[in-house]
């Protein structure tokens, strides 16, 4: 406790020094951007493998990942070594997945209803492709600068087929859902409201507070979607540059809210496969509160654990 309190204040003492000298090399920003990055990656030091294990048992954890240009987790949200507990769903309505993933593809792209889609493809930024024409006006709050903008340039269309998220998992015979990753540039709430009874544990969903692209649904419609459904935000990290003070892209993660009952149901029903979900993506402090509430049991397993994202 001593020891605790005096490095707290050791700490006050040296930061101010450190500050003038990031301010006088004009790197207080990259500064921030690195310490922000190193402790939303705190938790990552941790091996929680034995402890999910003997959670599952046999049992996978089923993750769909829309929007994955380069396979499943290719954004790296968690460590790699939590891959082998996922039976993974992939994305790939032109059928360019690897082998290794085809018994698990939905060879079509995902929308609110069954309806065929205009995709502006984009052949000098392919991962910005999009359904939505881009809308060049955002890109200086993005912080393009002008002579980039022909990266946005629409190359050629492509019709693609759609259908809604669930409606793609049940033919595929896959009737549960436990964490689902949507990066789909600005396609975001039209993939959600597909959802129908489907209730993932965990939602990871790229964001754009300012459109990067032209009738593009706001955010605020995202949010207010999956807090309806009874979700809860429990983390997001901002994506890119900007121009304002705030992001003006970022991914936003999303758990069943804790404090409504259908959440509570909805976690208790599937709590094994919660807790390792949690454990996975570093959410530590959050599930031991959560626990505390629904009394989920298992505490052997993290009451003990740091969550080093609070250090």
């Amino acid at each position: 406790m001593f020891l605790g309190k005096l490095r707290i204040s050791i700490t006050k003492i040296l930061l101010p020094f450190f500050f003038k000298i990031i301010k006088l090399l004009k790197a207080s920003t990259r500064t921030a951007n690195y310490l922000n990055d190193k402790k939303s990656r705190a938790n990552d030091s941790y091996n929680f493998q034995k402890e999910i294990n003997n959670l599952l048992r046999d049992e996978k954890l089923v993750g769909m990942d829309v929007g994955s240009k380069g396979g499943f987790n290719s954004d790296g949200y968690f460590p790699d070594k939590y891959n082998k507990f996922f039976k993974t769903v992939l994305i790939d309505p032109f059928n360019k997945t690897t082998e290794d993933s085809k018994k698990n593809i939905i060879k079509k792209g995902l929308w609110s209803s069954k309806i065929e889609k205009k995709l502006h493809v984009l052949n000098n930024r392919p991962d910005s492709s999009s359904m939505y024409e881009p809308n060049k006006d955002s890109l200086h709050i993005y912080g393009f600068k002008k002579k980039d903008f022909n990266l946005f340039d629409v190359s050629r269309y492509e019709t693609v087929n759609c259908d809604k998220l669930s409606s793609s998992l049940k033919e595929l015979n896959i009737n549960t859902l436990d964490y689902l990753k949507i990066d789909t540039q600005g396609a975001e709430f039209e993939i959600l409201q597909g959802l129908d009874d489907f209730r993932p544990l965990m939602i990871k969903c790229e964001v754009q507070i300012i459109p990067m692209y032209k009738n593009q649904p706001s955010w605020t419609k995202v949010v207010n979607l999956l807090n309806d459904l009874d979700y809860m935000l429990t983390d997001w990290k901002k994506i890119g540059s900007h121009t304002t003070r705030t992001p003006v892209e970022m991914d936003m993660i999303f758990i069943p809210n804790i404090l409504s009952e259908n959440g509570k149901r909805l976690i208790q029903s599937k709590k094994e496969k919660f807790i390792s979900l949690m454990l996975i993506t570093g959410q530590i402090k959050i599930l031991k509160e959560t626990s505390k509430i629904l009394d989920l049991g298992y505490f052997e397993i993290y009451n003990k654990i740091e969550d080093k994202f609070f250090n």
